[in-house]
């Protein structure tokens, strides 16, 4: 593949919302990053082993929770990814965090099992994006109402990752 299939996308790529994400992502090589992070992650994630209900504040979520919400937000960006790599020009919906928290119970499940969970989806999708022509890497579509690239949702997939780890790291620590 190109370079420029891995280069930052153009901010027409994403939401203004996903910026932060992005920005977290600056890797030229995006699939070994990716890559790479998986034992960064599981580290960070499995230094709650002992405390995995933890909050840092009343009404905030608890570990598992936020490694639930990463599954989940895995695997919803790689099906963004999947459909506007195939150019289905159906507009997708968007999600909201809190409803979708509301509706889980992460805490009823083991906290390597979430890692585990979301290790898994993060395999499909390297497995995804490996497998794209630059052309797929190239379409777009519109999620929530905003345009999205492949390109950007990859870099977003990593950034949201590093983003909860920074998280987990400033505040549940």
């Amino acid at each position: 593949m190109t370079d420029s299939l891995f280069s930052r996308p153009q901010p027409t790529e994403y939401s203004p919302f996903f910026a932060r994400y992005v920005d977290l992502a600056p890797e030229d090589d995006l699939l070994r990053a990716m890559q790479e992070q998986a034992p960064v992650t599981e580290r960070a994630i499995l230094d709650f082993a002992e405390r995995p209900g933890h909050r840092y504040a009343p009404g905030k979520w608890s570990v598992k929770q936020v490694v639930g919400h990463m599954a989940d937000t895995e695997r919803l960006f790689g099906f963004r990814a999947l459909w506007f790599a195939r150019a289905d020009p159906a507009p997708l919906p968007g999600m909201e965090q809190d409803d979708w928290m509301a509706a889980s119970d992460f805490d009823l499940f083991d906290l390597r099992d979430l890692l585990t969970s979301f290790q898994a989806a993060r395999t499909s999708n390297l497995l995804l994006l490996r497998q794209l022509t630059p052309d797929a890497w190239a379409r777009r579509g519109v999620a929530n109402g905003n345009p999205f690239s492949v390109r950007a949702l990859a870099h977003a997939l990593l950034g949201h990752e590093r983003a909860h780890l920074q998280i987990l790291s400033e505040r549940y620590s």
